[in-house]
């Protein structure tokens, strides 16, 4: 499964017929909420002056949980980071599989409140799991765990800030193109939100012995020279990774090797032991626990995020944004790239 879809949104994408409100005789209490709410006709949070949507039809309310309140949180997670972006609850339904609920929400855009879609996506039984394409977490905080996971067990090179409250996790493989492609940014990323603090963690592709060899080498220049002859390293390998071959690969790891000021023969010697090699696979096996599965895929405070599949001002709003959500004000400067 393929994470990309759930990292700006959550892809969610239905369609269906709307209905007539009816209440049923019986209300659940999430019926009740949606009844309330209708009533009072207090604005969502996102709510805009004219409101784009259908009313609220309290047939589509049948299960008691999540509540509507829960599911504008989880939103509000998810999407809170885009200004543009408005939505109502449109039902909360128990669903033929036993406590599978299936949720349904109305989305528009403030410029183009016309252009409603409907979206839905599902909830299991035990109320910690979302389901649209792909299982994540749910709940008003669906990146804690994983932020939690990775600020204890991402220990690969580190730049930028000391402290872990805002941490960018990036999984490259250092002979992958879009890994190449995705640099800039992040380095970017970096200096734009000097509260971040980068950790890079080697993804190799699965059966590629000169990535796997490229990142070995990798994490002997850093035991050899520390974490910033590590990121000399690795630009160096970016920088002649178009050229790599069977036959140039072990001069163009040496040439990088030398770059960061490491002994080539040292390093070699070194990323064939035992050590070095589970080191990588230790960072690969990270990435699996954290539902990372192709580079490259950056991490903010858990939320995963493809640097190279969203313009870069809005990559800055979703650092931004993630950051407040977890209580810490950064202070975003100018960019002072062309990055788009």
């Amino acid at each position: 499964m393929k994470k990309i879809a759930l990292m700006a949104v959550v892809a969610m994408v239905g369609a269906g017929a709307s209905v007539r409100a009816q209440a049923p005789p019986q209300m659940s209490p999430a019926t009740a909420e949606a009844q309330q709410a209708a009533e009072a006709q207090a604005p969502t949070p996102h709510a805009v002056p004219a409101n784009p949507f259908p009313p609220v039809n309290l047939k589509n309310f049948t299960a008691d949980s999540p509540t509507t309140a829960e599911v504008n949180d989880f939103l509000k997670a998810v999407w809170g980071y885009d200004d543009n972006r408005v939505w109502n609850v449109a039902g909360i339904q128990k669903t033929a599989a036993p406590g599978v609920v299936r949720v349904v929400v109305f989305v528009a855009n403030k410029t183009q409140p016309d252009k409603v879609s409907q979206n839905e996506f599902f909830i299991t039984p035990d109320g910690k799991h979302a389901i649209a394409g792909a299982v994540i977490d749910f709940g008003a905080n669906p990146y804690a765990d994983r932020r939690k996971m990775l600020q204890e067990q991402a220990n690969g090179p580190v730049e930028g800030a000391a402290s872990k409250g805002l941490l960018l996790v990036e999984f490259a493989d250092l002979l992958n193109e879009k890994s190449k492609e995705a640099q800039d940014t992040i380095n970017n990323l970096v200096k734009d939100i000097p509260q971040a603090r980068l950790v890079f963690e080697n993804l190799p592709a699965e059966g590629s012995p000169y990535a796997f060899r490229a990142a070995a080498e990798g994490g002997c220049v850093r035991k050899a020279k520390g974490d910033a002859a590590f990121f000399t390293y690795m630009q160096a390998v970016f920088n002649h990774q178009q050229r790599l071959t069977a036959a140039t690969l072990e001069p163009a790891l040496s040439a990088a090797v030398t770059a960061a000021g490491a002994d080539p023969k040292t390093v070699a010697a070194c990323a064939v032991t035992q050590a070095a090699k589970d080191d990588v696979k230790v960072s690969i096996a990270l990435g699996a626990a954290v539902d990372i599965d192709q580079a490259t895929l950056l991490v903010v405070n858990g939320r995963i995020v493809s640097p190279t599949s969203v313009p870069y001002e809005t990559l800055k709003q979703i650092v931004a944004y993630q950051a407040q959500l977890d209580g810490i004000n950064v202070q975003v400067q100018p960019t002072l790239s062309t990055l788009k």
